[in-house]
């Protein structure tokens, strides 16, 4: 007995997986106004009733998807400033890092374009807050105790880059050429030298 229920767990799980994967893939592609529920399900192999069982519906099953971008976005942020030592490489790797992952056409649509039009501001801002500002704040606060950037509040800095970053990001997804990133990082660089005491 107790073995069905841990493979009904597997189970369910493997089909949330499914569902997310195949789904972004879809959204990633097309586009979320694009992509019907029908086909989500048709390409996950599932009914509606395992969607629904899992998600309230499509939109929903889009916020996890883009939860899911903007943890791996996080993820490698955090990986790109680990393999610096010093505390400021680490800031300044991390910020170039996200910059680098925003112009990924796998990751733009969904976390750029569609994120805010189909969550709304608010949300997306708070997801963007839960997955990679946590991380600037901590670091630029860091930064602040050992007086590599002066003394001052570190929640509005850390508001303040986040959302330089974020303009740039969704500037990026717009702009495309080819020199556009290059020179978004030169400027970034620029500014982050600004704030060094």
């Amino acid at each position: 007995m107790e073995v069905d229920v841990s493979t009904r767990a597997e189970q369910r799980e493997q089909t949330r997986m499914t569902l997310l994967r195949e789904s972004r893939r879809l959204f990633a592609g097309q586009g979320y106004a694009a992509v019907g529920l029908a086909e989500i399900v048709a390409a996950a192999g599932v009914t509606k009733g395992a969607l629904y069982h899992h998600f309230a519906g499509k939109a929903a099953l889009f916020r996890a998807v883009l939860d899911q971008v903007q943890q791996e976005v996080a993820a490698r942020v955090v990986a790109a400033a680990d393999a610096e030592k010093d505390p400021w490489d680490q800031l300044v790797a991390g910020c170039q890092a996200f910059l680098t992952a925003s112009t990924d056409p796998l990751l733009q649509r969904i976390m750029l374009v569609d994120g805010p039009a189909v969550l709304g501001w608010a949300q997306w801002r708070q997801l963007d807050a839960d997955n990679s500002a946590r991380h600037l704040g901590e670091a630029l606060a860091g930064l602040v105790e050992l007086g590599v950037i002066a003394r001052q509040p570190v929640d509005p800095l850390t508001h303040l880059l986040s959302g330089a970053m974020n303009e740039a990001a969704l500037w990026l997804a717009a702009a495309g050429g080819p020199r556009d990133l290059a020179d978004t990082q030169a400027a970034l660089a620029r500014l982050l030298d600004s704030l060094r005491a």
